[in-house]
């Protein structure tokens, strides 16, 4: 079993950060998430959004915000469990112990859960539903990866239109197939989009993928227009993700409908569990991912505390060790 003093479940902004600072606190660190990539929900859903309120930070995109702060931990060489989910909390001897969805378990001497919305689940593509070659994608970590792809985006909501600004100018060719004739994507996002050389087809459905081994064509039936077969090498399936608690739901942490409740150390009900960022509650509450933090440091800085009560609650200013 792997252990470390802390485990953070959840790899956004908040998590990362949390990561960093138990880093600087002298902590060793394990990072739990279900999707393959750090930075939850920005790099599920807006991975090319401008994000606004970040201190000190004019205007960063959100890729960006999730390069940094993984920059920033790095470090302190936290290690990053990706593609799976902490599924069971138990104690051994008083102190946490995961079960990680693998069949691996995680020893830690304080759980800080910082998990967003809950878990993230993209919505499937109907039909790729028993097409069993590669080539389907729910985000992109690197653009230029598709460099000189034909892509094929599905979906008609921020993400789709992030994608295809984030691909046209490397890809050989982007269509993007919406099954109604308007769009959830900001109305400025869309114009854009418009005004590239992408293809835009609505009212549109992909109804099958061809390819052995990898995708190489899909079939997009459009209303009134039939049904075509266009060359394809990557399909972003970006139709969205459903987000819930999942088994976090069972450990017995007191909740608030969806959110974990937390006390002013952002300790949850559960010895040696801590929480922060949206997943959390308490009256007050303002969802920014400033917040989130600040909450990550409180948390960080109290778990300290619970696995070493020899520790200073405030280890001082991180200027103060350059």
């Amino acid at each position: 079993m792997r252990e470390v003093d802390v485990a953070v479940i959840g790899a956004g902004p908040t998590g990362l950060f949390a990561a960093y600072y138990a880093g600087f606190r002298g902590l060793t660190v394990a990072v739990v998430d279900t999707l393959p990539e750090p930075g939850g929900q920005i790099t599920a859903l807006y991975p090319e959004k401008d994000i606004f309120d970040v201190a000190g930070l004019p205007s960063i995109k959100g890729r960006d915000l999730v390069t940094n702060l993984v920059a920033q931990a790095a470090p302190f060489a936290p290690h990053y469990l990706l593609g799976v989910r902490a599924e069971k909390l138990s104690y051994r001897d008083g102190l946490p112990a995961l079960h990680l969805a693998d069949g691996s378990d995680l020893g830690c001497g304080a759980v800080i859960v910082t998990g967003g919305l809950g878990s993230f689940t993209p919505r499937p593509l109907p039909a790729a539903q028993g097409y069993t070659g590669a080539g389907i994608v729910y985000f992109v970590p690197q653009p230029a990866d598709l460099a000189g792809r034909d892509v094929l985006i599905v979906g008609g909501g921020d993400s789709a239109f992030d994608w295809a600004l984030a691909l046209h100018s490397v890809a050989r060719s982007v269509t993007l197939v919406h099954r109604r004739d308007r769009f959830r994507a900001h109305a400025a996002t869309v114009a854009r989009v418009q005004e590239l050389p992408v293809t835009i087809l609505v009212n549109a459905q992909v109804t099958a993928l061809h390819g052995a081994g990898a995708v190489t064509h899909a079939d997009v039936a459009v209303d009134r227009a039939g049904t075509s077969r266009i060359p394809v090498d990557t399909v972003v399936a970006a139709l969205g993700f459903t987000a819930d608690l999942g088994p976090l739901a069972d450990w017995g942490l007191e909740l608030d409908r969806r959110h974990i409740v937390v006390s002013s150390t952002m300790a949850t009900n559960l010895p040696r569990v801590f929480a922060a960022g949206d997943i959390v509650d308490y009256p007050g509450k303002v969802r920014l991912i400033a917040t989130g933090f600040g909450e990550a440091a409180t948390a960080v800085n109290n778990a300290a505390v619970v696995i070493d009560p020899g520790a200073h609650l405030f280890p001082g200013h991180s200027s103060e060790g350059g």
